[in-house]
């Protein structure tokens, strides 16, 4: 019952991110586009692994890369079955699949994981991780990043790297240089804990809107304003009402890789090898493609869509880091939670990660 609870939490927060296949994102090729150029039928080892969300977003794209590549350095013995489009349901019913061994993995959103790893949270806490060279830097960590992919192993799950989907910032139909403009916005933001907490302690003007609901709130007027990232807002259109965009950069859009802990100690110990370097490798390749994804939307919005970017003053963007600050004490104790089978017991892991990244609210 627990579970299910977590779960159906779960859904909805993605329903509000805009991860789960809308009508915006679904026009366009269908998954024949995608399908391998080879015959997967020999493969000695298949693995079924779902994302809820559309692969023309770089970050989800990536099990596409994975799938070849592993084909390719396993000699055909692995076949990874990527289903995108929620095509084996939202991640309520995703994630007990996999915890079940029903499936073998996942790309599952930053924010959804927390349910079953509340230590994940860290990568959504505001301003932490927040650039495509911060993630970069927290990947290549060591034991900080090892320790932070541990989350959900007392749960069965092992996570093995993280993709994103690019830097959340506002795009509204109003210009917004400053926080004075910023407290007359009615900002969308995401049904999730630290969405709702980050703009309370800004004392900003947000609602909670599932995703699908935008297009008709924004051009009615309901909301004038949506958090989310620029990539997702060119790509869905948003931009044909909202002709302006703020560059907050105060979290990255993230899917981490997740797989069932037993059906992984049950491959042979080279293809182990294989599977976790090659999610490693092509996880490093989508986050460099996200980033370029980014930038080539940026140009995108304002040739199609004439849309203006602004950036907030240095003084004001640091009022909103050092009120933000109290979403990460918020969360801390959750995060620096530790577990019988973590290799490393830190007393303060959330406040060693804010150390290593430079974190100064």
């Amino acid at each position: 019952m627990r579970l299910k609870t977590i779960l159906t939490t779960a859904l909805i927060c993605l329903i509000g991110l805009g991860l789960v296949i809308t009508p915006a994102l679904a026009e366009g090729p269908s998954l024949d586009a995608w399908k391998p150029k080879f015959d997967p039928s020999g493969a000695k080892y298949k693995l079924i692994v779902s994302n809820v969300s559309h692969p023309v977003l770089k970050g989800v794209y990536t099990g596409f890369a994975i799938r070849d590549e592993l084909w390719k350095r396993s000699n055909g013995q692995m076949y990874l079955d990527y289903k995108p489009f929620s095509m084996l349901g939202g991640e309520v019913e995703v994630l007990n699949q996999l915890q079940m061994g029903a499936i073998q993995g996942m790309a599952c959103s930053s924010v959804a994981s927390t349910n079953l790893g509340p230590r994940f949270g860290l990568v959504n806490l505001p301003f932490l991780i927040n650039s495509f060279e911060k993630l970069d830097k927290f990947v290549n960590s060591g034991k900080l990043f090892d320790h932070f992919l541990m989350a959900m192993d007392h749960q069965g799950i092992m996570a093995v790297d993280i993709a994103s989907y690019g830097n959340y910032g506002w795009a509204t139909t109003v210009p917004v240089k400053t926080i004075a403009d910023a407290k007359k916005v009615k900002f969308r933001i995401a049904e999730a804990a630290v969405n709702k907490l980050s703009y309370k302690a800004w004392g900003f003007n947000p609602v909670v809107m599932p995703w699908p609901d935008v297009p008709v709130a924004l051009k009615q007027g309901v909301i004038t304003g949506l958090d989310h990232t620029l990539t997702v807002c060119s790509i869905t259109k948003k931009f044909e009402v909202a002709k302006y965009f703020t560059e907050l950069n105060y979290a990255q859009g993230l899917f981490i890789w997740l797989f069932n802990k037993a059906w992984y100690n049950k491959l042979p110990a080279d293809l182990q090898k294989i599977l976790v370097e090659t999610v490693h490798d092509m996880c490093a390749e989508a986050r460099a493609a996200a980033k370029e994804q980014e930038m080539q939307q940026v140009g995108a919005a304002k040739e199609k869509y004439g849309v203006e970017f602004f950036k907030l003053p240095d003084a004001e963007m640091q009022t909103l880091i050092k009120q933000a600050d109290s979403v990460h004490q918020n969360f801390a104790s959750e995060i620096n939670k530790n577990y019988e089978a973590d290799k490393y017991q830190p007393e303060n892991y959330l406040m060693e990660v804010q150390q290593y990244m430079g974190y100064k609210p």
